[in-house]
């Protein structure tokens, strides 16, 4: 029983995991500290890995920052692309639902994305800013799709604008709400949807 045991403690990762470990532990460094003060070294000991092999997966710090921030964003894509026909009032509490379940449940991973923008390293935060404009057209294709809000876009040209900042704001809403904000789920998706809301509706 015991080598079994053994066994499975020793059983290598495959390189999807072994990955996706070493990025975990990225993102909860770089939420805990600015970027210049994570030391690949530091990622390496706490995986159990040698620096050797975390070099082989991400040749430099930028590349294993960058690929912290795009798994994150790929992540939020994911979790708030739109419903194809329902309409967005419909979709708006039930997708802020779930982004604030991912920014609960994968904290520090939300905080390293959004950390991504203070890093001094051009290329890092190109990065960031390739990943809020994709969140940027994706609530924009929906609301040009949604039958009460597509003229709204037509005729409005700060709807883009309207969008980028309400993205801020949200952002720092959860932020805050992750530092011990007294608000509840409900709540903070309440005021999040009435500030989107309040900008597209007369």
């Amino acid at each position: 029983m015991a080598a079994n045991q053994g066994e499975r403690t020793r059983r290598r990762l495959s390189t999807a995991e072994r990955r996706e470990q070493l990025l975990s532990v990225g993102a909860r460094l770089f939420s805990e500290n600015p970027y210049d003060d994570v030391w690949i070294e530091q990622v390496a000991e706490i995986a159990g890995v040698s620096r050797g092999l975390l070099y082989h997966y991400f040749p430099t710090k930028r590349d294993f920052f960058a690929a912290v921030v795009e798994r994150e964003s790929e992540r939020m894509l994911r979790m708030t692309a739109a419903v194809p026909g329902v309409p967005v009032r419909e979709q708006l509490t039930a997708g802020l639902d779930t982004y604030l379940e991912y920014v609960r449940a994968h904290a520090h991973g939300y905080r390293a994305f959004h950390r991504a923008d203070a890093a001094g390293d051009q290329a890092v935060r190109r990065v960031y800013r390739r990943a809020l404009a994709a969140q940027e057209r994706q609530i924009l294709a929906a609301l040009a799709a949604d039958p009460e809000f597509g003229p709204v876009v037509e005729e409005r040209p700060d709807v883009r604008l309207a969008v980028r900042g309400w993205l801020a704001f949200t952002t720092a809403v959860c932020l805050e709400w992750l530092r011990g904000a007294e608000l509840g789920r409900e709540q903070v998706r309440d005021l999040c949807a009435r500030a989107l809301l309040g900008v597209l509706t007369p």
